[in-house]
């Protein structure tokens, strides 16, 4: 019988970027073992500044079928804008 070992999904800062993107999956038996391993794969050019590597199983996603009840016009949703608030003058135009 063979185990197949947990899926880890890669993010890696460019040099040049602000936020980490996805760049692909590997699997490993542990996240120290994940991260060395996403080095290795993912970053062979000098590309990256930092890693992140996330348990697959623990990423919890919307679909993009049920898109609707998550992106709906913000008019829907006033709680998501101040606009009930007083903005004083000398804070200026937000």
């Amino acid at each position: 019988m063979t185990t197949e070992m947990p899926l880890w999904e890669v993010f890696i800062r460019g040099q040049h970027g602000m936020s980490h993107r996805h760049v692909g999956s590997l699997h490993a038996a542990d996240a120290e073992t994940a991260l060395l391993n996403a080095r290795d794969v993912y970053t062979r050019r000098n590309e990256g500044v930092s890693i992140w590597v996330v348990p697959a199983a623990q990423i919890t996603a919307s679909s993009p079928s049920e898109k609707g009840p998550y992106f709906e016009p913000a008019n829907d949703k006033v709680y998501r804008h101040p606009t009930f608030f007083d903005i004083p003058d000398e804070v200026g135009p937000m």
